[in-house]
């Protein structure tokens, strides 16, 4: 029976949906669906461009020699390069996941062979080493007289604590609030620390994070990661590389 006024009400499993409603649902579905779909498009052009860090798989793995220095995280200055990673330049190295280059670190001072994958972002490089056959080893010939790391002074810089392997391109944005978690849970994988600065210091955005003493990163800093903040320490330049020694007590939040 139709109750005069309820001629559309209807039940979709009991009645046939009402003529009145087969005109309106089309209409309705198609302006919740452009509405929906500006509003994504509204909130993603908001968001910071990720910047085209990533893995370079296109590159192919990077088979390089070069001496290894175990501090403050595994670095290797190659010696015999490839087109993509030429000789001289001076490279942080990661394991697979969240895990540092453990696999180099004995290897500390010495000529060796590596082979890997690299990430890039701008500037910043690291190379993920391979394992199994293809993990570090010793190579043949001589160790080369290679410079000193030169010290730069003292500086005070602004800019983010980041680990090295997500802003190189394992995750993107691999920068911000956001990443935190994943940040601190690379660090503690013992990735190398990278400071992002906000500024250019000797020509360089990206540095190596050591403490105060030329070692690891204090764990004290953790706290810090994801944020901007400003610190001071000694800047070293070991080849291509910036590396700052962070003064853990000089760190604020801006």
């Amino acid at each position: 029976m139709k109750t005069p006024g309820k001629e559309i009400f209807f039940i979709g499993f009991l009645t046939e949906l009402p003529d009145g409603l087969k005109r309106f649902l089309p209409i309705i579905g198609v302006v919740l669906l452009c509405l929906f779909a500006g509003l994504g498009f509204a909130i993603s052009a908001t968001q910071d461009d990720p910047g085209e860090g990533r893995f370079r798989g296109d590159l192919g793995r990077q088979e390089l020699t070069g001496v290894v220095h175990a501090r403050p995280y595994p670095t290797l200055w190659i010696t015999e390069g490839t087109e993509t990673l030429p000789a001289g330049h001076v490279l942080m190295l990661s394991g697979g996941g969240k895990r540092g280059a453990m696999a180099a670190e004995g290897f500390d001072g010495r000529l060796t062979k590596v082979q890997g994958l690299p990430l890039t972002r701008g500037e910043l490089t690291m190379l993920q080493l391979a394992g199994g056959k293809r993990k570090p080893a010793e190579a043949d010939g001589v160790v080369p007289d290679l410079p000193k790391d030169q010290s730069l002074g003292r500086w005070r810089i602004s800019g983010e604590i980041c680990d090295g392997k997500c802003l190189a391109g394992a995750m993107r944005p691999g920068i911000g609030l956001a990443h935190k978690a994943c940040a601190n849970l690379c660090l503690v994988g013992d990735i190398p620390p990278v400071f992002a600065t906000t500024g250019p210091v000797d020509g360089e955005r990206f540095m190596l994070l050591a403490g105060p003493d030329g070692g690891p990163m204090p764990a004290q800093m953790y706290d810090f990661t994801a944020v901007l903040i400003e610190a001071e320490g000694e800047v070293l330049r070991r080849g291509d590389l910036l590396i700052f020694q962070i003064d853990p007590v000089s760190m604020k939040v801006l």
